[in-house]
């Protein structure tokens, strides 16, 4: 594990620990997300990573995008990332919040792709049987993949379920090529 993603993930836990003790949990996940959104302007990011800039500049530009409008606990992680000069941390970080959070809710999320968008009726049936294979309620996110002939590869944290076509007939090729074996 790299040291950034540690990092990440003890940053992630902290935060979920005072959401969670303040009551803030799913606010602080849909904060943190729309924190990563506006951070990602390329213009941002450069200052919020510069280093050259000073550190009481970037807090003062947090608070006036900011303030007010995250919770506390929100604005006092992206403010001490920045001033660790961490800030490039602040997606991973949101990543771990969110999986964390997820785990203590009883969700998690499911990257599928799929040669074509997802109808409503198919996220649901995805929602509905990988929900009863985790335990747990499934939010889909669906990545459309052309090179998909067809089917669907599902990931859900680090276990990847592969239905798509191409993922059938390379293991059909593994089964004939082992009983060639014996």
């Amino acid at each position: 594990m790299t040291k950034d993603l540690t990092a990440a993930k003890r940053y992630a836990k902290a935060l979920y620990e005072v959401a969670a003790e303040s009551g803030i949990t799913e606010q602080a996940i849909a904060e943190l997300k729309e924190a990563v959104t506006v951070l990602a302007h390329p213009e941002l990011e450069l200052v919020l990573s510069h280093p050259n800039i000073d550190a009481n500049v970037k807090t003062d530009l947090l608070l006036r995008i900011f303030g007010g409008k995250v919770s506390e606990a929100v604005l006092n992680l992206l403010r001490l990332l920045v001033e660790r000069k961490r800030a490039l941390l602040i997606p991973a970080v949101c990543d771990e919040f969110v999986r964390i959070a997820g785990e203590a809710l009883g969700r998690t999320e499911a990257v599928v792709y799929s040669p074509m968008p997802l109808s409503e009726q198919e996220t649901a049936s995805i929602q509905a049987r990988f929900g009863a294979v985790t335990g747990k309620t499934i939010q889909v996110t669906n990545i459309v993949d052309q090179s998909l002939l067809g089917g669907i590869k599902v990931r859900i944290g680090d276990t990847l379920y592969d239905g798509s076509l191409s993922g059938k007939l390379k293991r059909l090729e593994k089964t004939l090529q082992a009983s060639q074996v014996m």
